[in-house]
């Protein structure tokens, strides 16, 4: 049975595989959809405050992303309004064996939840998917790659590729430093996460490197919002 975006919604809510397969989560889907979305940003994994307040990037990672997305032309509000957020994984998986930082969701939890993901996929099929972090960024890049050979580039898969986003990889669409005009298809954005734990964003050459990346978003927001 193909399900609706409300009905996958509601699975996403009730699901507790991760949990009744012992995997030490707070259970409890974290995502946002919008009314109209054609941007899917894909992050991690919730934090803790996120869990409780039931928002993707509600705490100090969110300031820093809205403020980048800012700097692309998007409000906080009207963007978690309008666009689709969420995660590779959608419970809060706890802190980390050594105390800082979040835990990182295993291979195992990851596959669990992948359907949810191929399926937010299919039902919102965005224009724009932006990989927030790593975790996010290795949907579609190897897990080799560094952020300072992608972060500053998109890739543009045309239309004529017509299989689901999970199942391909960076080099299947043609990798750009520059927004053409291509009223078709789908781009993907990488980002940095934007965490204050971590420094590689506020290295100069990096926060460079972020600042082109914006520039990309601007320009896919320019053309993109003109033809919804």
């Amino acid at each position: 049975m193909t399900l609706n975006l409300s009905q996958l919604h509601q699975e996403m809510r009730a699901c507790r595989l991760c949990y009744e397969t012992g995997h030490d989560i707070v259970p409890g889907a974290v995502f946002s959809s919008g009314t109209r979305p054609w941007v899917m940003l894909i992050g991690q994994a919730p934090g803790v405050t996120e869990v409780t307040a039931k928002r993707p990037f509600n705490a100090s990672s969110g300031r820093r992303l809205f403020e980048w997305l800012g700097e692309a032309g998007w409000d906080e509000d009207t963007f978690r309004q309008t666009q689709y957020m969420t995660a590779v994984t959608k419970c809060y998986p706890g802190k980390s064996n050594s105390g800082k930082g979040d835990r990182v969701p295993t291979t195992a939890e990851q596959a669990l939840c992948r359907p949810f993901l191929r399926q937010e996929i299919a039902l919102v099929k965005p224009r724009l998917i932006i990989l927030v972090g790593k975790l996010a960024i290795s949907l579609l890049y190897p897990k080799s790659a560094r952020l300072k050979e992608i972060v500053g580039t998109a890739v543009y898969f045309p239309p004529t590729i017509d299989a689901h986003p999970l199942d391909l990889t960076h080099r299947h669409g043609q990798q750009i430093t520059q927004v053409q005009d291509n009223p078709h298809g789908r781009y993907v954005v990488p980002l940095p996460h934007p965490s204050g734990a971590s420094l590689w964003p506020n290295k100069p050459a990096n926060k460079a490197l972020i600042g082109r990346a914006l520039d990309l978003l601007s320009h896919l927001r320019e053309q993109m919002s003109n033809e919804q």
